[in-house]
């Protein structure tokens, strides 16, 4: 079973997506989605932030998205991860 099946709004493509994507960081550009700063230290995963701060480890998709990063399990210290105040704000502009 693949990591997302799981979730049905995230299966059935409707998060997690390019258009998803392209939608938060214009929203992030815009100034409509509050976000805080986080520099990532050498214990530290996107899906452990996500978990931390947004209450679902399944939101790591969201934080790669709002910080520019690709492949977001994988990255080095000192990379900046923006996590946003409002998960409800996503939740609006995602659909």
């Amino acid at each position: 079973m693949k990591r997302y099946n799981r979730d049905l709004r995230i299966a059935g493509g409707k998060l997690q997506s390019a258009q998803a994507v392209t939608r938060i960081r214009r929203a992030r550009d815009f100034g409509l989605i509050p976000f805080r700063e986080v520099v990532l230290t050498e214990d530290q995963r996107l899906d452990h932030l996500a978990f931390e701060y947004l209450g679902n480890s399944r939101w790591w998709w969201v934080l790669a998205g709002m910080s520019d990063v690709g492949w977001g399990l994988q990255l080095p210290a000192g990379t900046i991860i923006r996590i946003p105040t409002d998960i409800t704000a996503i939740k609006t502009i995602v659909g």
